[in-house]
């Protein structure tokens, strides 16, 4: 065989293995971006179950501090209903 087809087919066979190999890394690297993509689907997931039980916490919060505010202007005016001096039913009386 003159050395020009050996070289020819030498090369050919490096170029086929070059491209099996590359083959190889091409399927590995498919396989771990999938890995990668289901990862970030499911924390996507679960950023949006925090993000969901976040908004019901702040709500539950605004709504709790709506409650304090009105229970103290209740409070002050117990308060002052107990500070004022008792009032005589017959002064209520019209004469």
């Amino acid at each position: 065989m003159p050395w020009s087809r050996r070289r020819t087919r030498l090369n050919e066979a490096l170029l086929q293995r070059e491209v099996d190999g590359l083959k190889t890394t091409i399927c590995c690297l498919r396989r771990e971006l999938e890995n990668k993509q289901g990862a970030v689907g499911r924390l996507e997931t679960l950023l949006h179950e925090r993000l969901t039980k976040i908004d019901h916490l702040v709500a539950q919060v605004d709504q709790l501090r709506h409650r304090n505010k009105a229970l103290g202007l209740e409070k002050e005016i117990l308060v002052e209903m107990i500070a004022a001096p008792p009032v005589d039913a017959a002064m209520l009386v019209p004469k």
